[in-house]
Formats: structure tokens, C-alpha cells, sequence
């Protein structure tokens, strides 16, 4: 019995000991002034870089819309102890640029028509929020490419052309954000006249790696297309292109490729009924069906029903 009880105590001493390192470098971290050893930060934001896979398969948007603002607050606290950890970047420039969109900029969305004034107090933030992704997504290129954003911001065309397959994820969401920017400063000529950068990130990445992520440039590039100025005649084409691919890629179980070629071409094209026909297979998505897909088409076909039940404000017909 002595034994035992020596034996269980020695775990409990063994289990608080931990306890108590942990807790120690929690409050260390969070008192201000203190910093992490840079083996720990590295291997702490290694972690945090890599850890976004339990949020995508939640099935619970409010959850997630609660728990995210601590997450990333706690990836810019650790950019601030390693300002150059590349996964720590692409974190915070996809994590802002995602919560942004879902979180914020759909809000501002859904509320306009009935308070301009409390959607435009939103959609100012989202501008803001997009913005801080896009700065993430620059830092990280500049991280592996010295000079890239200013390269960039003279030559796009010509700066992209050192970025690699590796650089594909930040590539892509440095462009959406941005892309994301743009569109809410449609008042601001200086805003507009970065296109030609987003044309060169996104295209860039389309060229490196068109499966990215299950066809998520495809997806970004059907609205995108019909949103450029650069677009040109063909533009519906070429947003129809790129919707076959992304439902090819997703065997046309995400709901965003859906959602996206309803709200930009049939509307562009006041087509109604094709309109309806989409957004009613975006509502027939299994979430299910798809574990790392199920938040994102959950957040999705939110916005399905909300397009749905605008059909008569945006058809004239």
C-alpha cells in the first residue's frame, strides 16, 4: 500500500511539475516585456503555423468566430519575437484574410440594407483587417525574396518571376487579401492602381500550382475575373473556365465555387434561373462529407441562403 501510495504521489508531483512549466511559460509569454527563447518561439510558432486543421473541420462558425480573434492575436505576439518565421506569416495572412471574410465582411454584407451606416462601420474594419493580412502575406515573401514587395510595388511582372512553387500559399493569399482591399476602396484611385500587383500574385501562383488547394485560386478567379478592369470581353469565358476547373478539382463537393459563379456571372448576366439552379447545389452540399472542408462550406452556404433570399433585388426580372 505504501508503495503504491508512494508511487501515485510521485506521478502527482510529476504531473503538477509540468503543469507548473507549462503555466510558467504562458505567463511569460503574456507578461509584457518578456521573451521567449528563440528555440522556443520557433518551435512554439512551428506549432501555431501548423495548427489551423482542427479549426476547418469544426462544424460550429460561432465557435470558431469566438476563438479566432485569441488565435491570431497570439500569432502576431509571436511575429513579434520572430518577426521573419515564414509559417508563422502565411498563418496570419491566411487566418486574418479568412476571418475577415467570414466573420466581418458577410456581417457588413447582411446588415447594409437595413443599417448603411452600421455596414459601412464594418466594412471599414474589414478593409482594415484585409489590409493586415496583406502585410503579413508581403512580409513572408520578403522573408524568402529580400526586396520582393519592393520589386513588386515597381515591376510586378518581373518580381514574381523569383517566387517558386513554395511561395504558392503566400502568393495566393497575399492577392486575395489585397484583391479583398481593393474592391472595399473602390473610392480610392491609389487603392485601384495596385491591381496590376494583385493580377501578378495570383496569376504567378496559378502558373506555379493551378490545384492549390483544391482549386482555391480557380475559385477566387471566377469572381475575380469579372471584377478586374484588365478583364477585357472574354472575362465571362474565362470565369466559366475557371468554375469547371474548381468543380473538377472539389468533385463539386465545395460550396464556394457554387456561391461564387452565382453572385458574379449570373448576376452580371441576369440570369436567373441558372442563379437559383447554383446556389440551390451549394445548399445540397454534404458538410459532411468533407471533414477539412466543413467549416468553409458551412460559412459558404450562409451565404448561399442570403443570395437566395435577395433573388428579387438583384434580378430585374
Amino acid at each position: 500500500m505504501n508503495e503504491k501510495y508512494a508511487s501515485c504521489q510521485a506521478h502527482l508531483l510529476n504531473g503538477r511539475a509540468l503543469l507548473n512549466r507549462m503555466s510558467f511559460l504562458l505567463i511569460a509569454f503574456f507578461i509584457n516585456g518578456c521573451s521567449f527563447n528563440s528555440l522556443v518561439t520557433n518551435k512554439v510558432g512551428d506549432a501555431v503555423a501548423n495548427g489551423g486543421s482542427s479549426y476547418a473541420r469544426d462544424d460550429d462558425p460561432e465557435l470558431i468566430r469566438a476563438a479566432t480573434p485569441f488565435s491570431l492575436k497570439l500569432t502576431e505576439s509571436l511575429l513579434d519575437q520572430n518577426p521573419t518565421h515564414r509559417g508563422l506569416l502565411l498563418a496570419a495572412a491566411g487566418g486574418f484574410t479568412q476571418y475577415t471574410y467570414a466573420f466581418v465582411q458577410q456581417d457588413a454584407d447582411e446588415i447594409e440594407e437595413h443599417d448603411v451606416k452600421a455596414a459601412a462601420n464594418l466594412h471599414d474594419r474589414a478593409r482594415r483587417l484585409y489590409t493586415r493580412a496583406r502585410d503579413y502575406g508581403l512580409r513572408g515573401l520578403d522573408s524568402a525574396h529580400p526586396g520582393f514587395a519592393r520589386a513588386l510595388s515597381s515591376n510586378p511582372a518581373i518580381a514574381v518571376r523569383e517566387t517558386s512553387v513554395d511561395d504558392v500559399a503566400l502568393l495566393y493569399w497575399t492577392a486575395v487579401s489585397w484583391a479583398a482591399v481593393i474592391s472595399l476602396s473602390k473610392d480610392n484611385p491609389e487603392a485601384i492602381a495596385d491591381l496590376p500587383s494583385v493580377d501578378a500574385l495570383i496569376f504567378r501562383a496559378l502558373d506555379l500550382n493551378e490545384g492549390f488547394n483544391d482549386g482555391a485560386i480557380h475559385t477566387f478567379l471566377i469572381s475575380y475575373e469579372m471584377g478586374r478592369p484588365t478583364g477585357g470581353r472574354d472575362a465571362e469565358s474565362r470565369a466559366r473556365k475557371h468554375f469547371e476547373r474548381a468543380i473538377e478539382l472539389t468533385q463539386g463537393q465545395q460550396v464556394a465555387p457554387y456561391v461564387a459563379y452565382a453572385e458574379t456571372v449570373c448576376v452580371a448576366k441576369q440570369d436567373r434561373a441558372q442563379f437559383e439552379i447554383l446556389l440551390r447545389r451549394a445548399l445540397a452540399v454534404d458538410v459532411g462529407a468533407h471533414p477539412d472542408w466543413r467549416l468553409a462550406n458551412i460559412v459558404m452556404q450562409r451565404r448561399a441562403r442570403w443570395l437566395l433570399g435577395r433573388t428579387d433585388q438583384l434580378f430585374s426580372q
